[in-house]
């Protein structure tokens, strides 16, 4: 049976996904990661932390398609059967983000469908398919953004998404806490990965901006985020919950 505890990481196939999936395995824990497209990316991850000594396994999962997560919920714990001879798992990341800047003026009804069902109607109803899955004493770990904290234009639905995941989180540390599941949020402030590149690149000096209001004095990377996720699954946090975590250096304080 299951001798080692094992983390669901969602969008694990790269950017903070990935690195939050390689810190929690330095962690010495067993990683599944899923990935909506990028299959050969997440089998890297897979390789890179199986190389490193723990189990890895990648799931395909559209999180923003609630009608296909009884299909893999079912292949969840046939992977883990047959991957990690258990039952249940202990660290639910709910990672798996898209990004859609518009003015709110201009946000189509489209956008906003989108944002919700990736971001918050795809983790509240995958956290719930996962509870029989979810072994007591587990944690569950949501991904904010600063941005719920700070107003930047352009971000009004995105943002609204991760008030919501805010408010829901400390629900499941109240509701699930007799079950000895802790529920946090980590909110990073602006990371250099695929997901901001775009902005950063098609706006000609956002990164001095940025890094000049923020209080460390840079922009933040994957391993300034991984690392903060990977705690929340030690035992050594085991007494936070319903916590809002902000990592971003100190952005518009």
């Amino acid at each position: 049976m299951k001798t080692n505890k094992i983390a669901l990481v969602t969008g694990g196939s790269r950017g903070l996904g990935k690195n939050a999936a390689l810190h929690i395995a330095k962690k010495g824990f067993d990683i599944i990661v899923t990935y909506r497209s990028k299959k050969e990316e997440a089998e890297a991850v897979v390789a890179e932390i199986e190389s490193a000594g723990q189990k890895a396994a990648a799931l395909q999962l559209d999180t923003g398609i609630v009608s296909t997560f009884n299909a893999f919920i079912d292949s969840l714990k046939t992977t883990l059967k047959e991957k990690f001879d258990a039952d249940t798992f202990d660290f639910l990341v709910n990672n798996a983000g898209i990004d859609a800047a518009s003015p709110f003026a201009q946000t189509t009804e489209e956008d906003f469908d989108n944002l919700f069902n990736v971001h918050f109607k795809g983790v509240y109803f995958l956290t719930q398919k996962s509870l029989p899955v979810i072994a007591d004493g587990g944690r569950i770990i949501n991904l904010s953004s600063g941005l719920a904290r700070f107003s930047t234009p352009g971000y009004a639905a995105y943002a609204s998404m991760k008030g919501a995941i805010e408010v829901f989180t400390k629900y499941l540390a109240k509701e699930l806490g007799g079950r000895g599941i802790a529920a946090n949020v980590v909110a990073p402030g602006i990371i250099r990965t695929d997901f901001t590149k775009a902005a950063l690149e098609g706006h000609p000096g956002l990164d001095e901006i940025l890094s000049k209001s923020t209080a460390l004095g840079r922009i933040g990377m994957p391993d300034d985020i991984g690392g903060v996720i990977a705690f929340l699954c030690t035992e050594d946090a085991r007494w936070i919950t319903a916590q809002r975590i902000e990592a971003s250096g100190g952005m518009f304080l």
